[in-house]
């Protein structure tokens, strides 16, 4: 069999023009190719998922991209914070009698004339970080860090040098080396401090011409080391470019993978007069963010101060030009085997493990832990007007800042280790007071800002409210405290475009430790957390962590259904509850229907039956017991 006469991996342009030729060859008009596509994302499909090729396409992050060829093709996942509108670029040319295109990249590849024909086609900017909150397990590249109840098969000092490199590529790269890629400057023969194109600036003058952006990214690398930029490794980012796709394919909060090509060209450098003229006519973020990367990198750790027009830019942003997007689920940011066929057998199994280690980890208080496992199965399944149906929050109470010390960094190891995308916020007035929550369109910059809710689906957020205290918020504090309380009551979240207000759906996952009931945040069900030992936590083998996590992110999108023959039952007890106590409403009904269904699906069944219906009403019975009990004593 003759091999392809391009690779899908090392040269994707190569294979981009040559559909495209071949695309043209056969009659069709390159003004009409504008949008569309002319046999290049299947080839890459087929190559990607057909031939399975994809295991072989490089991760961009920010602890790979020094070592990947510009040019090639990569893969990032990530969450879209923000939507920066549309870009017009050349698409297409014609040099002679021959038809090129620029699609997938910056700038074009090939010597284009000034006079030759051109087409205009458009193409969407899509700012990209990875997702907040996101758990280092979900790394498949490397072993689960941070985990105190994780053993694994490895020596304890192999374990170790993993987790240190974990936390090495993740928090504390800054310099490092950069090979392919166009340098700031060269370090010859010294430590390096800081930027002396900075330095220079900060002195009040221009950067010599030793100091501006190399015009040969190859005599930039072998001439002295190359500074690498101190990359924001919880927050990288990165701009993806996508091509015929329709709007509605992709919306803000989404997390999708996107593969394409990377672009690095070192065609536009910047001239010292250009680079003055820019800074001076108020050159802001969001051009930059329309600049090819080689532009944006020469503005790389700049302080300058130009006419008193201070600019600070300190990010470098990757671009990525998408050929395949597809949305990504909780399940597929699991580890090791995520196929296996749900049984019954199996997930009881699971359960019974999962539960048991909940209630070590939650102080032998069953009741505590039935209720954790159905609020980590939980999510919004339905919308039915304002209400959103199928969340579960949850409020353990009892809690003392002694308690929180043991129990409560317990349940924050425990969720991080169970689910891809967690968050732990202690609450106090100052923060309220002063902390940006929600994300508030900056017009300066053209960008939305993004706060601490905007999340992905999936998330879950634990909130620490034993560190609240008496004190008086101000309008800051209020705000927030509404948008947390919007957040858990309605999951929604309000963005700030200055001029009106737009609420974003969510699906959040919220729970609140505190001392008594939380007056700020009113959960779905409020449970006095009653501890009665404090044995150490267990240790856990990592393929049963995995086991959990497969368990809590599969059947957390099962189907459920009601027969008639339960909901006669169900309406019935239903019924008899509100002559027992006529304080029950329809938000009561409607939490111990939610119960019934997560009860059904944590054994892995899709149809409520009256063994866990009864469960359900026992659990509750017993909660409302601690309450009285609580009440009594208070």
């Amino acid at each position: 069999m003759v091999g392809r006469p391009y690779d899908c991996l090392a040269n994707p342009l190569g294979a981009v023009r040559l559909t495209f030729d071949k695309a043209v060859a056969s009659g069709s008009d390159p003004a009409t190719l504008g949008g569309k596509d002319w046999g290049a994302t299947d080839l890459f499909r087929e190559f990607l998922y057909d031939n399975g090729g994809l295991s072989q396409v490089p991760v961009l992050s920010a602890s790979t991209v020094h070592s990947i060829q510009p040019n090639s093709l990569v893969r990032f996942r990530g969450m879209i914070q923000d939507m920066l509108g549309n870009e017009f670029y050349v698409g297409a040319y014609k040099n002679g009698d021959v038809w090129g295109t620029n699609k997938f990249t910056d700038v074009c590849q090939y010597s284009m004339d000034s006079s030759c024909d051109t087409r205009i086609w458009e193409r969407r900017l899509l700012y990209c970080v990875p997702v907040p909150g996101q758990n280092y397990w979900t790394d498949s590249s490397s072993e689960a860090v941070n985990n105190p109840c994780t053993n694994s098969t490895s020596s304890p000092r192999e374990k170790r040098l993993r987790e240190d490199d974990a936390v090495a590529d993740y928090m504390d790269m800054q310099v490092m080396p950069f090979p392919q890629l166009y340098a700031i400057l060269q370090v010859s023969g010294e430590e390096f401090q800081s930027p002396p194109c900075a330095k220079k600036m900060r002195e009040g003058g221009l950067p010599s011409q030793s100091s501006r952006p190399q015009e040969s990214t190859s005599e930039a690398t072998c001439s002295g080391t190359i500074m690498m930029p101190e990359f924001d490794h919880k927050s990288f980012p990165c701009l993806v470019k996508i091509y015929d796709s329709p709007d509605s394919d992709l919306k803000l909060n989404d997390v999708f993978e996107f593969v394409g090509v990377l672009t690095l060209d070192p065609e536009l450098t910047v001239s010292k007069d250009d680079f003055s003229d820019e800074l001076t006519n108020g050159f802001c973020e969001d051009a930059l963010s329309h600049l090819p990367s080689s532009k944006c990198f020469s503005f790389w750790f700049l302080d300058v101060a130009i006419n008193d027009v201070a600019i600070q830019y300190s990010k470098y942003v990757p671009r990525l030009h998408c050929i395949i997007h597809r949305k990504l689920a909780v399940h597929d940011f699991l580890s090791g085997s995520t196929d296996m066929e749900p049984k019954s057998d199996l997930v009881k199994g699971i359960r019974e493990a999962l539960l048991g280690h909940l209630t070590t980890v939650l102080g032998n208080d069953g009741v505590a832990a039935n209720f954790m496992l159905l609020h980590l199965l939980s999510r919004v399944h339905t919308r039915v007007d304002t209400v959103a149906v199928g969340k579960f929050s949850l409020n353990f109470t009892c809690f003392s800042k002694e308690s929180m010390y043991v129990f409560g960094n317990r349940i924050k190891l425990a969720v991080k280790n169970f689910l891809p995308f967690t968050h732990f916020l202690p609450l106090t007035v100052d923060y309220l007071n002063t902390a940006s929550l929600a994300p508030v369109k900056d017009y300066e910059t053209n960008r939305l800002v993004s706060g601490l809710l905007q999340l992905a689906e999936g998330s879950h957020l634990t909130i620490d409210e034993t560190q609240l205290q008496s004190g008086t918020l101000n309008p800051t504090g209020v705000e927030n405290s509404r948008l947390l309380k919007n957040l858990m009551e309605f999951q929604k979240v309000e963005y700030d475009f200055k001029f009106y207000k737009m609420e974003m759906t969510a699906d959040v996952q919220l729970l609140v430790l505190s001392e008594g009931k939380s007056t700020i945040l009113p959960a779905d069900l409020v449970v006095p957390f009653c501890p009665i030992s404090v044995d150490s936590c267990e240790i856990v083998d990592v393929e049963i962590l995995n086991l959990w996590r497969w368990y809590l992110a599969i059947l957390k999108t099962w189907p459920h259904s009601i027969d008639s023959e339960m909901q006669k039952v169900v309406e019935d007890d239903l019924v008899a509850a509100r002559k027992a106590d006529r304080s029950l409403g329809s938000q009561d009904f409607s939490r111990l229907l939610t119960l019934g269904r997560l009860m059904a699906i944590s054994f892995g069944e899709k149809s409520l039956s009256l063994e866990h219906w009864q469960m359900v009403k026992e659990l509750e019975r017993l909660r409302r017991e601690r309450l009285q009990i609580k009440s009594a004593i208070n």
